[in-house]
């Protein structure tokens, strides 16, 4: 499966699980990680890097989203987009000119999982052709050390947990694998509008995936705007072998298209209230005011 030679099991994400026992894993590893061997912990994530471009799954990933970056309007031409966020690349055609923002990627210096998941983040920014300046990344659970390693990788690291909640104003990659659902639904109100929701593309949990697993009611009421999205976004389903599913299972290429998103009523964009959570116990995410 890889060049690393590595023989790993982990437990089958379902319903946040995952990210809280990551978040518990780094916590209680901070002190081991902080003394990384930086340069030690890049060759290993360059190695992953190597065994992913091997598989055959890599180039459905490649080409997913690729589709989903040069895809045209609905109206048969290219999306209207000021110049300057254009860019032709080296196969002739054009791309939107990409901004990238990662959160929630976990420990990946004790995570197989994480590292396997950060040599796709690379892997994916290499195939768009994004600047890795150009892609952000968050998780609370990082540790000083692995933060000097996303550094040395070239990554722009930011200090502030914003919850998800940032206003993009240009085309951009969102990269949320396995994140709780509050964080999707504070990203989705945020930038809660028929001109901004089409600059954003995400590779995560498949928003038909979330609605399947939940009670109608509860999906409803605890996370009203990706119930609203689900009907008008387009998934395409990102797939991996059997032996990758604890890494990448439920993935999907997720787009906001305009000519969908003007099916919903009007009164669907006019002033959307902040998420509030008032009934959720277990919010899978770490808010800022929570962080130790």
């Amino acid at each position: 499966m890889s060049e690393t030679g590595e023989e790993w099991q982990v437990a089958r994400r379902r319903k946040g699980t995952a990210r809280r026992a990551r978040s518990a894993q780094g916590t209680s590893a901070s002190a081991c990680q902080d003394e990384l061997n930086v340069g030690k912990t890049v060759h290993r994530i360059r190695e992953t890097m190597s065994g992913l471009r091997c598989e055959d799954f890599w180039q459905e990933w490649k080409g997913q989203l690729l589709m989903a970056g040069s895809k045209p309007s609905e109206n048969g031409k290219d999306a209207e987009l000021p110049s300057d966020h254009l860019e032709e690349k080296r196969d002739g055609r054009t791309y939107p000119e990409l901004e990238c923002v990662c959160y929630g990627l976990g420990s990946f210096s004790s995570s197989v999982s994480a590292r396997y998941q950060l040599a796709m983040l690379l892997l994916l920014l290499e195939t768009r052709q994004i600047p890795l300046k150009d892609c952000s990344v968050y998780d609370p659970v990082f540790s000083s050390g692995e933060r000097d390693v996303l550094r040395e990788l070239g990554l722009t690291v930011l200090i502030e947990n914003e919850e998800g909640k940032r206003l993009i104003t240009r085309p951009t990659l969102f990269y949320l694998m396995h994140c709780g659902k509050a964080l999707y639904n504070n990203l989705l109100w945020r930038n809660w509008s028929t001109e901004t929701l089409p600059l954003m593309t995400i590779i995560g949990n498949s928003f038909s995936d979330i609605r399947d697993r939940m009670i109608e009611r509860e999906f409803q009421r605890d996370y009203s705007y990706i119930t609203q999205a689900v009907v008008v976004c387009e998934e395409r389903p990102l797939h991996c072998p059997s032996c990758l599913l604890d890494v990448f299972n439920d993935t999907a290429v997720i787009t906001f298209p305009s000519n969908s998103l003007n099916k919903l009523p009007q009164s669907t964009w006019a002033e959307p209230p902040e998420p509030q959570y008032e009934h959720c116990p277990d919010l899978e995410i770490i808010l800022r005011d929570k962080q130790s």
